[in-house]
């Protein structure tokens, strides 16, 4: 952490936070917003290209039907009225990523405004955020800096630009100001964009990724004094892109505009960048309003005027709600309250819901996403979606402990290998030679180098104090490196013993 910030408490004391979230969502159509070309992630760098999507001169763009009918969907999942008329606007910004030299966006007449959602923070305390609009827009393309030590502009030594995400769909998602939240601010942060991001995926119009940047949020945060109502200067943390990042970059910048605030300096209206490694963001660039933009009609795009039915139908047409499909999984899988949020929170409600489809009890889904997968990303600093483990994976885990083929300890152990990408359990099992040992005769050596050891607790289990066999167990796993089943240890000491 960056000395020139006060305590989160300290913040708190003094202030009271006010943000404003831009989410951006990628849209999974099969075209770009406004030509053909394909619209698909990790292709070769500019082979998703267009003379449209380069901005050459002389072409003409069309608006992508399906991009549309995804904009009204979502802008009805999300409560918004849907604007009977709506024009897109060109936004005009000079950056190599921008071919055109503009942004093809909607500006003051979007497809979808004066929405609300209500989230849940993890207690439980319902928190409703209202939505000034969502619009439809295009996505810029990717730059690359080469030969700097961060992989950032500063300091590089020259950049590539793939313009294969160039004129891919968006919608972005921009809330009112928010506030009342108090010291909750970045949880709440935190579970806005993991609600964006369930809905999107419950719609299917994105595939939510937040890795590969599907969803990426601008996450806007200023600070009022205790007593006060006047919003202060904000500033916005751009393309922030995984849950844990959005809550660390609200509580920093809190932090960091209160430190500003008690020195009695002024807050500088900017964008600001998000490190991960350091935990702390960094200034961008001068925040432009929307005059500098110089927005004006796109002279080349037509009105998008949706059919009022067509609207009702699609209204009519949603999946059912995330809060209601909630409420009927965790009836399915008898959970408990606090285990079902715990499940949320954790964001793996699609893996458990996919692992018990695929044949697991909701038990060891639960088990195995909450315990050891979760604490391998934990460690690892990462989401538990880019650890590459599969619902599949966790089911023929189960299998495989089931057959008795290997046990729970080693299960972790093989869990760890899949993240390294090292294939499948049965692969890594066959591979490591990590199969439980099975071999009596390996077993009763290992037993009788521990009862050799120690023959007091010999002596306690032959006296009756059959629960003192445990300290017997724990050198034969040593022994054969946890690759025993315990179970098969235990009955074995006890025959020998002659014990029934």
């Amino acid at each position: 952490m960056s000395a020139d910030i006060l305590s989160f408490e300290e913040a708190m004391e003094n202030f009271d936070p006010v943000l404003g979230f831009e989410v951006h969502v990628e849209l999974n159509t099969k075209t770009k917003m406004f030509d053909a070309a394909p619209n698909a992630f990790g292709d070769q760098p500019n082979t998703n290209t267009t003379p449209v999507s380069l901005g050459l001169p002389g072409v003409l763009p069309v608006v992508n039907k399906k991009a549309v009918e995804s904009a009204v969907r979502l802008g009805l999942a999300l409560n918004c009225s849907i604007a009977p008329v709506s024009h897109f606007a060109r936004k005009n910004y000079f950056y190599p990523d921008t071919p055109k030299n503009f942004q093809t966006s909607q500006y003051d007449e979007p497809i979808a405004f004066d929405g609300e959602i209500t989230v849940e923070l993890e207690d439980g305390t319902p928190f409703t955020i209202e939505i000034e609009r969502a619009h439809m827009e295009e996505d810029a393309g990717k730059l690359t800096h080469k030969g700097g030590a961060t992989g950032r502009i500063q300091g590089a030594e020259f950049s590539l630009v793939d313009y294969n995400r160039a004129g891919v769909p968006l919608i972005e998602i921009v809330t009112k100001p928010i506030v009342g939240a108090g010291d909750r601010a970045p949880e709440l942060a935190r579970v806005y964009v993991a609600a964006i991001r369930e809905i999107v995926k419950n719609l299917g119009i994105s595939d939510a990724r937040m890795e590969r940047g599907n969803v990426r949020c601008d996450a806007n945060v200023s600070l009022m004094p205790k007593g006060s109502t006047t919003f202060g200067t904000r500033s916005e943390t751009k393309n922030v892109n995984s849950l844990r990042a959005v809550e660390r970059a609200v509580r920093y910048e809190i932090q960091r505009h209160a430190a500003v605030l008690a020195a009695g300096d002024a807050i500088v209206q900017e964008t600001r960048h998000w490190h991960e490694d350091t935990r702390s963001t960094t200034s961008g660039r001068p925040k432009s309003d929307a005059d500098d933009y110089r927005y004006f009609p796109e002279p080349d795009l037509v009105p998008v005027v949706p059919d009022p039915e067509w609207v009702e139908q699609l209204r009519a047409e949603l999946p059912e709600p995330p809060s209601e499909r909630r409420k009927k999984l965790k009836a399915e899988w008898g959970y408990s309250d606090q285990e079902f949020r715990d499940v949320v929170n954790a964001g793996v409600l699609d893996e458990i819901e996919a692992t018990i489809a695929a044949g697991a009890t909701a038990g060891a889904a639960r088990k195995w996403w909450m315990g050891e997968i979760a604490r391998l990303a934990n460690v690892r600093g990462t989401e538990i979606a880019e650890l590459g483990v599969t619902p599949e994976h966790v089911v023929e885990i189960e299998s495989l402990i089931g057959a008795k083929t290997i046990n729970d300890k080693i299960a972790k152990q093989v869990i760890g290998h899949i993240a390294a990408g090292e294939g499948s359990p049965a692969q890594i099992v066959e591979a490591r030679s990590l199969a439980v040992v099975s071999d009596d005769g390996v077993l009763l050596t290992a037993i009788d180098d521990a009862m050799a050891q120690m023959p007091d607790v010999v002596a306690k289990v032959q006296a009756g104090k059959v629960q003192a066999v445990g300290a017997l167990i724990g050198p034969v796993m040593k022994a054969t490196k946890g690759q025993a089943d315990a179970g098969r240890v235990r009955e074995l000491i006890l025959e020998k013993l002659g014990i029934n």
